[in-house]
């Protein structure tokens, strides 16, 4: 197995997060759904100069972004964004795309659930002829439903995978499993042969090693289904501005280049813009947590 790392956790040039990672031992980089905000050359540039590959992507389903939206233009706009988080992954020589289909923070459906099933199928099953033609893996990530009212659990991510096509696979996420799931463990052994991302936090969305879950069990899982590729971490810090702060010195009062998206995206995530400092140490953590594991198996 080898370790990724997102990069939409923190507001900074992808030069830094790529140092970061490299310096600290990570070997690809799962990078943010926004293809609108990269130049792949220089991406690519900087990936080989320290040492890293992309992985692929995951879909930010920020403002309008929505697959299973009841306006047919909407739909049709959606759709084109994936495709385009997509041709960024080829363009970097990545290998998948984790797809959320609707808006992060929307609860509220648009219309009766199999209207928006077919929905959300149609867009999916034109974005995967795309992916096909691409070389590009996807798969369908199941949140908590605090998040989407719409695929919260292993179960429906493969049911809506089913639908789409033979290579449609599933994305799963040890922080939503833990919230959705009756069993997380079983829900992994199901997606077997399936499975084409793994994102790791811990049940607070913290560093993988700063919560409870049981992250000897969860590797052995994996082993056990025969997915022995890439974990990719994505903690997401709880927010916290009261005198009760373990880490004082997390939040960043005086973000740089923190565009009204992705501060509404990292607030929807129950988050904030957090300091070089504390996201080092989050970035560090999970790598000693997760690397002494898995060069550990039994």
């Amino acid at each position: 197995m080898e370790l990724s790392i997102h990069n939409w956790m923190r507001s900074e040039t992808i030069e830094t997060t790529i140092r970061r990672a490299s310096s600290l031992g990570y070997t690809k980089l799962e990078i943010a759904g926004s293809p609108e905000h990269y130049d792949t050359n220089l991406v690519r540039k900087l990936l080989k100069e320290y040492g890293l590959s992309c992985w692929g992507s995951v879909t930010l389903m920020l403002e309008d972004r929505n697959l299973l939206a009841k306006d047919e233009a909407q739909r049709a706009k959606s759709v084109q964004y994936v495709k385009d988080v997509v041709r960024m992954v080829k363009e970097l020589d990545g290998h998948m795309v984790s797809v959320v289909p609707g808006t992060v923070g929307k609860i509220v459906p648009d219309g009766r659930p199999e209207e928006e099933w077919q929905w959300a199928v149609d867009s999916l099953k034109e974005i995967y002829e795309y992916t096909e033609q691409s070389g590009i893996l996807i798969g369908i990530e199941p949140i908590n439903r605090f998040e989407t009212y719409f695929i919260n659990r292993g179960e429906q991510a493969l049911a809506l995978a089913q639908a789409v096509g033979p290579n449609c696979g599933v994305c799963l996420d040890t922080f939503h499993m833990n919230i959705e799931e009756i069993d997380m463990f079983e829900t992994i052994r199901k997606a077997k042969g399936k499975l084409i991302g793994f994102h790791v936090a811990d049940n607070n969305r913290m560093a993988p090693g700063m919560g409870n879950l049981n992250w000897r069990k969860i590797i052995d899982t994996l082993h056990e289904i025969g997915y022995n590729e890439v974990l990719s971490v994505e903690f997401c810090s709880p927010l916290d501005r009261t005198p009760a702060n373990p880490y004082p010195n997390s939040i960043d009062e005086n973000p740089i280049d923190l565009s009204p998206e992705q501060k509404k995206f990292l607030e929807d995530h129950g988050s904030t813009s957090v300091s070089e400092e504390f996201y080092t140490m989050l970035t560090r953590k999970s790598f000693d947590t997760l690397s002494q594991l898995i060069n550990n198996t039994n």
